[in-house]
């Protein structure tokens, strides 16, 4: 293209700043930011701007909030802005199909897996609790139905046995900036790659639910250390001590034992972890958060405290 892409960039979280970031350390210009409107986050619940407003506003890039059903309020704006294309990691939103319509390319779309495996929602955790040892990214061109576009790009990603969601998403992040980039010069030498995603292959990833947080210790150690990890760091797996919510982390398979007491119970606490019982094995629980408090190591958490022979759930 002989003139620079005109592009608009549309996201929210910590995923979505490392593709922004990259994106303008290569050069690009991006002529707007459309993210989430601030809202209330973390322990304290204050109000605070979303992390790729916070990047937009230091770069002097102007930011839309779009508060109404389908961004309907900041179409007017966008169509006045006449984009090349529109560029989306992690918005948190479904694209009304009026904003898909307005690049004159299309809509670029960083997703965090090897698609058509793990559209949805969290598709970097599900990868996790479900036990691949392989993910990816996919950079995806948009359409209304979802993360079903067609292909620009992709790379894989190893998944490594001690990778939680925020370590595979940190790499993911990374890779899917690096990998946007590579699309955009692409675009500008005029290679507009499109690949039909296969119809057979098919996974969700559907959002998680509060109901999976609480942890069913009958299950195998196996599950249950790819589900803790699958949770990590939010939304956290959880148990109950002395009716008490227990947050857990950095789960770890623990050596087989000939006999193993009731599922839940604490077996043994050492520098290593809580060990646990499970319905197949046993879990060494390296780091435990109590309500209101801050992760701690188990040896930590058990000073002043009785644990062992206890049972958690």
């Amino acid at each position: 293209m002989s003139q620079p892409l005109r592009l608009v960039f549309m996201g929210t979280p910590d995923f979505a700043l490392s593709s922004f970031r990259t994106v303008l350390a290569g050069g690009f210009k991006v002529a707007a930011v459309a993210t989430q409107p601030d809202r209330p986050r973390g322990r304290g619940q204050r109000v605070t701007s979303s992390p790729v407003k916070i990047e937009a506003a230091s770069q002097g890039i102007p930011v839309w909030q779009p508060r109404q059903r389908g961004q309907a309020d900041i179409i007017p704006d966008m169509q006045r802005l006449q984009p090349d294309l529109i560029l989306v990691a992690a918005f948190g939103q479904m694209l009304s199909a009026e904003i898909l319509a307005i690049p004159s390319l299309g809509v670029l779309n960083v997703h965090p897996s090897l698609l058509p495996l793990y559209r949805g929602a969290a598709p970097i955790n599900w990868a996790i609790i479900r036990g691949d040892t392989l993910t990816g990214v996919s950079i995806m061109w948009m359409t209304q139905e979802m993360d079903a576009g067609d292909i620009f790009l992709q790379e894989t990603e190893p998944i490594h046995e001690d990778d939680t969601a925020g370590t595979l998403g940190s790499r993911l992040a990374d890779r899917g900036g690096r990998l946007l980039v590579k699309a955009l010069h692409a675009v500008e030498r005029g290679e507009i790659i499109k690949i039909p995603q296969r119809s057979e292959g098919v996974v969700y990833a559907p959002a998680l639910t509060k109901e999976m947080q609480l942890l069913n210790f009958g299950r195998p150690a196996l599950e249950l250390q790819r589900l803790i990890r699958g949770l990590d760091p939010k939304p956290g797996a959880l148990t109950y001590l002395h009716h008490k919510v227990l947050k857990v982390f950095r789960p770890a398979l623990a050596a087989p034992r000939p006999h193993l007491p009731l599922p839940g119970t604490v077996i043994q606490v050492s520098a290593a972890g809580a060990e646990v019982a499970c319905g197949d094995g046993s879990l060494w629980l390296q780091e435990l958060q109590p309500a209101g408090g801050r992760r701690l190591s188990a040896l930590e958490f058990s000073r002043g405290r009785r644990l062992i022979n206890e049972r958690l759930g």
